[in-house]
């Protein structure tokens, strides 16, 4: 603010002139750029009103434009994200119909290891279980990775459904000779019951920023718990 600011009247006086405030203003030429917030309640000046006012008018303008192409990059932000979100959850519908249609514990298998990759255009998928020796049930030692007893909770601690990892070097014991390709992924509680071995679902991406922290996980979250049912409708695991 402009050092002779002292000796200018003070705005709160509610008996100052139009000539007061106009000598306030002179006296101080970055109050409103420092209370920009009054520029949202002045009334634009006039093209009759000199020069000097159709600056202020130009000021207000270009303020209004600027807020204008924020509200419209904001709106083109929501209905691309709107967009995606149709799209990954018709994509997740897809899966389940094919979990759905599986006639054989191995057609679901294949469908999660295999299919999955193509329904939701990622690169590598695995489904990995916690190696719990001679208790593993012999159905899931098929088309199944075996990691080390605790490295699911390694991952996903004690109660958290799905991790969102970016710009990441995928783990070969998770992902097998498929790892260099993974670059971001997802990975997926799928619960089978709390005296089944600890299992996730893993799908990696080339993409480094394909899957990252804040994505949303609720249609994720649904694809681990379809994941979960389907192997438990056909295989007859501890309670």
């Amino acid at each position: 603010m402009a050092s002779d600011a002292k000796n200018a009247p003070a705005l709160t006086d509610p008996r100052l002139s139009a000539v007061e405030v106009r000598g306030f203003l002179k006296s101080n030429p970055d109050f409103l750029a420092e209370n920009a917030e009054l520029l949202q309640i002045l009334l634009p000046p006039t093209n009759q009103q000199g020069d000097n006012v159709l600056d202020m008018q130009q000021f207000m303008v270009e303020r209004l434009q600027r807020e204008v192409g924020r509200l419209k990059a904001l709106q083109g932000e929501l209905i691309s994200a709107g967009r995606s979100n149709l799209s990954s959850q018709s994509q997740i519908h897809t899966v389940v119909l094919a979990l759905l249609e599986a006639q054989t514990f191995e057609q679901v298998i294949e469908v999660v290891t295999t299919d999955l990759a193509t329904l939701l255009d990622v690169d590598v998928v695995s489904l990995a279980i916690e190696s719990v020796g001679d208790d593993v049930h012999p159905g899931l030692k098929q088309g199944v990775r075996v990691v080390e007893r605790g490295a699911v909770s390694a991952l996903l601690g004690d109660s958290r459904e799905v991790l969102l990892r970016g710009d990441i070097e995928g783990e070969v014991s998770i992902y097998g000779s498929g790892a260099p390709l993974v670059h971001s992924d997802v990975i997926v509680r799928v619960d089978l019951g709390p005296r089944a071995p600890a299992c996730l679902l893993a799908m990696g991406s080339r993409e480094k920023k394909r899957f990252h922290a804040g994505q949303g996980t609720e249609l994720l979250c649904f694809l681990g718990r379809v994941v979960a049912r389907s192997i438990k409708t056909w295989l007859s695991l501890p309670a």
